[in-house]
């Protein structure tokens, strides 16, 4: 049986990635690529404050990390297997 605080810490993280740009997040995020803001931004078409919110949220849940340098700062997933999240929605849609 799972452990009550794993759970928590888990549906946690699905509440954040619940939500369509933040989803499109993760899916590009897989395979241990790393994005900066505006790489995310402009990819998602999106104004880069809004993809910072949603960046900001998905770090704070523990969705994702986040590492400078210089003045940018790359976001990648703390955990992979947070991908397969996104290929299960996909699936889900055929």
């Amino acid at each position: 049986m799972i452990e009550l605080n794993k759970l928590e810490t888990a549906s946690e993280m699905l509440k954040a990635i619940a939500h369509p740009v933040r989803i499109a997040i993760v899916g590009m995020l897989d395979d241990d690529k790393k994005l900066s803001v505006t790489e995310i931004h402009e990819a998602l078409k999106i104004e880069q404050a809004v993809a910072s919110h949603h960046l900001s949220i998905l770090k704070n849940k523990g969705v994702l990390l986040s590492e400078r340098s210089g003045k940018n700062c790359y976001y990648s997933l703390k955990h992979q297997r947070l991908s397969q999240i996104v290929a299960c929605i996909d699936k889900c849609q055929e």
